[in-house]
């Protein structure tokens, strides 16, 4: 079970629910320390003037913002924080969506709100309706000192909590250069790439995908860790560059026909342990 990281409560209208906040998700990364390659000891990272090329105290640093090259307004901690959004321990729902509504790409971080005790009740009744009405609170919340939009929504009987981007920190498709205004494709290629995208159609289950470089790094770890010598292999070759369209999408649609044939009935598809690059 996830520790609890805050706890406040769920307003929408003048309904309160006491509520705490845990993560939805873990960090499986291997994370790696840098050591002097001749005697194995920890690399230490100092402040260093680069004006005078020698280490700094802390009680000397202050914070700029660079305003044009090498001019810069500086602010104080108390500045900083007088300009903080005001702590607060409310998750103020100001609006509902439709769910089908909400782009992905205004998305971060996801959390589950759990509710205090004797709040079951009234957490119950939100997410039975928000479900209900396939609707998506959008809310104000400030967690550790920083202001976020939040995104409230129901998977599977909990309230998940998704902070998100505002709307200036998204660059719209629009934007792009290099995006293709039209699509000239052939009604046969339309066609062919329809039948392999349903081809390979199937049912989502995370639990059947994992990440092999995670999976890799693990096993050359252990290898080594036990003495092992272990070589690298050879480096991944560019793909082939599709010239004939058509032809490449007949054979891709070929190989998927093969592979689902030989596939196992979904009951019997062995799952593999989700991972997280």
């Amino acid at each position: 079970m996830p520790r609890s990281i805050w706890s406040g409560s769920i307003s929408f209208g003048l309904v309160n629910i006491p509520v705490k906040l845990v993560p939805a998700t873990r960090d499986k990364d291997i994370h790696f320390h840098q050591l002097h390659k001749s005697d194995m000891s920890r690399i230490q990272y100092r402040t260093v003037c680069a004006a005078e090329d020698k280490e700094v105290d802390r009680q000397d640093i202050v914070k700029g913002y660079e305003v044009s090259p090498d001019q810069y307004v500086v602010l104080s901690e108390q500045e900083i924080e007088a300009a903080a959004p005001e702590s607060s321990r409310v998750i103020d729902i100001v609006a509902f969506v439709n769910a089908d509504h909400l782009d992905a790409l205004y998305f971060e971080h996801p959390y589950y709100l759990l509710p205090e005790q004797g709040a079951t009740k009234s957490y119950r009744l939100l997410a039975e309706a928000m479900a209900r009405e396939n609707k998506v609170g959008i809310a104000h919340l400030v967690l550790r000192n920083h202001e976020y939009l939040a995104a409230l929504r129901v998977v599977e009987g909990a309230i998940c909590l998704h902070t998100m981007r505002f709307a200036d920190e998204v660059i719209l498709p629009q934007k792009l250069s290099g995006l293709p205004e039209e699509v000239n494709a052939g009604e046969k290629e339309l066609a062919m790439a329809q039948q392999l995208i349903g081809a390979l159609e199937q049912e989502f289950d995370p639990r059947q995908y994992h990440s092999e470089h995670q999976q890799r790094l693990e096993q050359l770890i252990e290898k080594k860790a036990h003495g092992l010598k272990v070589t690298a292999p050879p480096p991944v070759g560019k793909p082939p560059r599709v010239i004939n369209l058509m032809a490449a999408l007949e054979q891709s649609l070929a190989k998927a026909r093969k592979e689902r044939q030989q596939q196992p009935p979904p009951s019997q598809h062995p799952h593999k342990r989700r991972r997280t690059a």
